[in-house]
Order: structure tokens, then C-alpha cells, then sequence
């Protein structure tokens, strides 16, 4: 089963890890690409820009209507994502525990099922 792993972002936790701490999540990233690349179960990561560059296309009157900007002012932001491909959604949870954001206060990783997917990595 396809299995989305969110990295939800807080920028103000990430502004006060070092260089250091930075780089470990950099390298922490790298390693679990590269388990989860040779175990099979990776189908694809992005790592997402910040909201300020985004462009959102709603409707207004039944016109699609475009502005720049996140459609809702928050915090936090979905900063990437793993899609993996795994047998249970425990195996999921297994290896969003091992992503570097998983043992940094403030920081957070949402797993949540994929019901439909089209194309051709698919």
C-alpha cells in the first residue's frame, strides 16, 4: 500500500537549529533515501518551497480565481514529502520514526494512505 509521508515545518524551529544540527538533517535525509531506495519502498521525495513563493487557484463566483501567497495564514508548512510503497501502514510509521524531523521538538511527520494514484511512475 502507498503510504504519504508529510514533513510538516515550523520555520522558527528550523531558524534556531546551528549549522551543525542542519547539516545532521541534511546527511539524516541522505541515509534514509538511500535505505529506503535499496529496500525498495521509496517511490519518489520533494523537498517543497516556502508558502511566500506559492500561487493558489481558488474559486470566486464560480470563476477560478489566482493570488500569490498561502490560501491560509499559518505557522506551519508541508515542506516535503516521502511516497513509499510499503505492506502495512505500522511499516509506514516504522519508517517515518527513522526521517531525521521525527526527533526534533516542533517538527512533524504526517503518514496518511493514498486512496488514488495515476501516471506513469505510478
Amino acid at each position: 500500500m502507498k503510504y504519504l509521508i508529510l514533513m510538516q515545518v515550523d520555520p522558527d524551529v528550523l531558524a534556531a537549529l546551528n549549522d551543525e544540527q542542519m547539516a545532521a538533517i541534511g546527511d539524516g535525509h541522505q541515509k534514509f533515501i538511500s535505505t529506503i531506495s535499496e529496500t525498495g519502498e521509496m517511490l519518489s521525495t520533494n523537498a517543497l518551497g516556502d508558502p511566500a513563493q506559492s500561487t493558489v487557484v481558488r474559486s470566486r463566483g464560480g470563476v477560478p480565481e489566482v493570488v500569490d501567497g498561502p490560501f491560509a495564514e499559518t505557522k506551519e508548512f508541508m515542506g516535503g514529502y516521502y511516497l513509499v510503497d510499503v505492506e502495512s501502514k505500522e511499516r509506514a510509521i516504522e519508517l517515518a520514526k527513522q526521517i531525521p524531523d521525527a526527533a526534533i521538538d516542533g517538527l512533524a511527520l504526517e503518514i496518511r494512505p493514498v486512496m488514488y494514484s495515476a501516471g506513469a511512475d505510478m
